[in-house]
């Protein structure tokens, strides 16, 4: 299969596991939803006439891609109205705060990831606690938990709680169109059993079962088009090589 045009800066610029700051050409996914992040680190734009959605920001570094990615695409930084996560890793939400300074966007997150965001460091029940770096505190200014009204950002995106590569984890379910053609695309969390050397998952049977509810809630969702915060766990680059991210 031929890789798209639109696709082939993105594939000629990065490789599989690339670095997580690593430039990369961003890209339309489909309809609203755009790939702006690095080669390493996806960052997700979903654009609306009621102020777009950043999924992610990458690393503080990496953050620096993210926003000139969303304005070579056209958009305006202040424009992003609303910053949300998948999970609190500093590779994934570290530059939040350098983000929401450029953007004047809220930060929403789950409620497991409140205090991880207002603190800048992971909790002690995340099975990588004490391996990663503090990251800057910020304000969240709510939840998504909360009931969304109607016209606010969020209220087009459903989140899906998948806790277990990290307590507040959370994976993603939207719509995008193209003319009368709607899509689902999935922003599914990493999902994978990482921990420090001392931490047993087996240890904490709460914690694997809400893991497990998660993998299993993730799986019911309708998806046409799978993306991941890490873009070689869902082969983004094999797909986009074999011509479609339609998988």
């Amino acid at each position: 299969a031929k890789t798209p045009a639109e696709y082939l800066p993105f594939v000629k610029a990065c490789k599989p596991w690339d670095d997580w700051n690593k430039p990369a050409p961003p890209f339309k996914v489909y309809g609203n939803t755009y790939y702006v992040g690095t080669c390493g680190i996806a960052a997700i734009l979903v654009t609306g006439e009621d102020g777009h959605v950043l999924i992610d920001t990458g690393t503080r570094k990496g953050a620096e891609v993210v926003a000139a990615n969303i304005k070579t695409l056209g958009f305006k930084l202040e424009d992003v109205a609303v910053i949300v996560h998948s999970h609190e890793h500093f590779d994934h939400v570290g530059g939040f705060a350098w983000m929401a300074k450029q953007t004047g966007a809220q930060i929403f997150a789950s409620p497991e990831a409140l205090s991880v965001l207002e603190s800048g460091v992971i909790s002690s029940d995340d099975p990588q606690s004490g391996m990663h770096p503090p990251m800057e505190p910020i304000v969240v200014a709510g939840l998504t938990t909360d009931r969304m009204e109607p016209g606010h950002p969020l209220d087009a995106l459903t989140p899906i709680i998948t806790p277990g590569h990290s307590p507040g984890a959370l994976s993603w379910q939207w719509r995008s169109c193209e003319g009368d053609v709607c899509l689902n695309i999935v922003f599914a969390d990493s999902l994978s059993p990482i921990s420090r050397d001392d931490y047993k998952f087996s240890e904490h049977p709460e914690y694997l079962a809400a893991y497990e509810e998660g993998l299993e809630r993730l799986a019911r969702v309708d998806c046409n088009i799978l993306m991941t915060p890490h873009p070689s766990h869902s082969r983004m680059l094999k797909r986009m090589r074999n011509g479609n991210l339609l998988e």
